[in-house]
């Protein structure tokens, strides 16, 4: 039985603790929502419940392709033990699409196809606000990650990209973007924190309504039957 103890830190979408093993912690992944830095805030209801469950899918999935990450198991509804990582203080962020922030910088047409998939980096600072956008000279000067280590993330997230991409559209639903955190664990660079639609783009593949954070983001309604309709596809290919 997994012994919970201290909060090390909490986010806008999780909570994580310590474990009286100190390699591992425990996600408790929480119904409230936020965006643009906090300045909307609300309440999904069952989001942390589908989020785990979603996580968990996804990480088994990378790990049946050989793709290292921090998960262990799954503990309960709202909860997952993992490895406790020394996070990299950047959001890896692959895009298929174009959406959101991209289109109001570039001027592209907002659904427009990217290929390639186009990544881009943001510093996650606790001091800062915001998280600004930051090249890879950038992250040199910052000390955050190496050039093998950034090399070997950027090639991690694309594969990770093609898996889930393929993965979605057998469900029908089309991965537009997503935003992958790494962490170093024993020397090795593992996938850490979470792959859900509170950091992903998933659009049905027909009608291209969101299935994501987005539908929170936009007031666009509908925000736990959307959560709920993803789990549902995802549980189905599952079976």
């Amino acid at each position: 039985m997994v012994q919970t103890c201290e909060l090390i830190r909490e986010g806008k979408s999780k909570r994580i603790y310590a474990t009286t093993d100190p390699t591992k912690a425990v996600e408790y992944f929480k119904d409230e929502a936020m965006a643009f830095q906090g300045l909307k805030r609300g309440r999904i209801l069952g989001k942390g419940e589908v989020n785990n469950a979603v996580c968990k899918t996804f990480f088994t999935l990378l790990s049946e392709h050989g793709i290292p990450n921090h998960f262990i198991q799954q503990l309960d509804s709202r909860q997952s033990l993992v490895l406790r990582c020394e996070m990299i203080p950047l959001g890896v962020k692959v895009r298929n699409r174009v959406a959101g922030s991209l289109e109001r910088r570039t001027g592209l047409p907002g659904g427009e196809l990217l290929i390639p998939p186009v990544v881009e980096f943001v510093y996650k600072n606790v001091n800062m606000m915001d998280k600004p956008l930051v090249n890879v000279s950038h992250i040199l000067a910052l000390k955050i990650a190496t050039t093998q280590e950034l090399e070997y993330i950027t090639s991690m997230a694309l594969q990770i990209n093609e898996i889930i991409s393929a993965y979605m559209r057998d469900i029908e639903i089309e991965l537009i973007d997503f935003t992958l955190e790494f962490g170093r664990y024993n020397g090795k660079i593992l996938v850490a924190d979470e792959i859900s639609p509170d950091v992903a783009r998933f659009w049905d593949a027909h009608t291209h309504e969101p299935l994501d954070i987005d539908r929170f983001r936009r007031d666009l309604g509908d925000t736990e039957k959307a959560y709920q309709e993803l789990l549902h596809r995802m549980m189905g290919m599952d079976r």
